[in-house]
């Protein structure tokens, strides 16, 4: 999928979680996430971004998990790409 593609398919305004099957293992350069279901395998290349999607379950929505970790507003749009592409690749899910 694009990268705006990818960004606009991403509703940085619902609710989203890693799913279930997936396990992030931290790294210098931010972490590998892994989905055992999938076997697929995410590089996740900032601590930000890892700090965003560990967020996520407890946030109200993508924006406030971003926003928690120290986001800022100029940078969503850049966000909300990887969180897209990490959504299409079946590591978030929409959480209830």
């Amino acid at each position: 999928m694009p990268d705006d593609a990818a960004a606009a398919a991403f509703d940085l305004d619902g609710r989203w979680a890693l799913h279930p099957s997936v396990a992030l293992r931290p790294e210098p350069f931010g972490a590998l996430a892994y989905h055992f279901g999938n076997r697929r395998l995410s590089f996740l290349k900032s601590r930000a971004l890892v700090s965003v999607v560990e967020q996520l379950a407890s946030a109200p929505s993508g924006r406030a998990a971003c926003v928690a970790a120290g986001v800022a507003p100029g940078e969503l749009d850049r966000y909300a790409t990887a969180l897209g592409a990490l959504a299409a690749s079946g590591m978030l899910v929409r959480a209830s």
